[in-house]
């Protein structure tokens, strides 16, 4: 048993304090990074579906001598699975379909993104 002094129970104002300040410290650190570092992902993400679709168009061509008429053929010829969402915007129907420069040669010769915005390095989204 104690004898006459006060014991403490819990934390001081102080105490609570400057353990919010050091937790607010260290999210002003690691926020930022994780937002660049979810942009940097989304433009890797964009610029592997591009280059999946434009082999993909590229196949297409080489089996079939023309390219398809629209996207959605890719996937029924089996070329792709599915069409994927662009990363950017979040939908997979907001790719723009390049035509070829001889249209007896189909619809689709180059795909791009539809996004709006410029890249981290500055360039615009579709003109990747």
């Amino acid at each position: 048993m104690r004898g006459g002094g006060s014991s403490r129970c819990g934390f001081t104002l102080i105490e609570l304090l400057v353990v919010m300040a050091i937790i607010a410290l260290l999210l002003s650190l690691a926020v930022p990074r994780y937002f660049g570092r979810v942009e940097a992902a989304n433009e890797a993400a964009l610029r592997d579906d591009l280059h999946q679709m434009r082999d993909a168009l590229d196949k297409y061509f080489g089996d079939n001598n023309r390219y398809p008429d629209q996207l959605q053929d890719l996937v029924t010829k089996r070329y792709l699975r599915r069409i994927p969402p662009d990363p950017i915007t979040g939908s997979d129907k907001s790719w723009v379909a390049v035509p070829p420069k001889d249209p007896r040669m189909g619809n689709v010769a180059d795909v791009k993104s539809g996004a709006q915005g410029n890249g981290r390095d500055g360039t615009p989204y579709n003109s990747w």
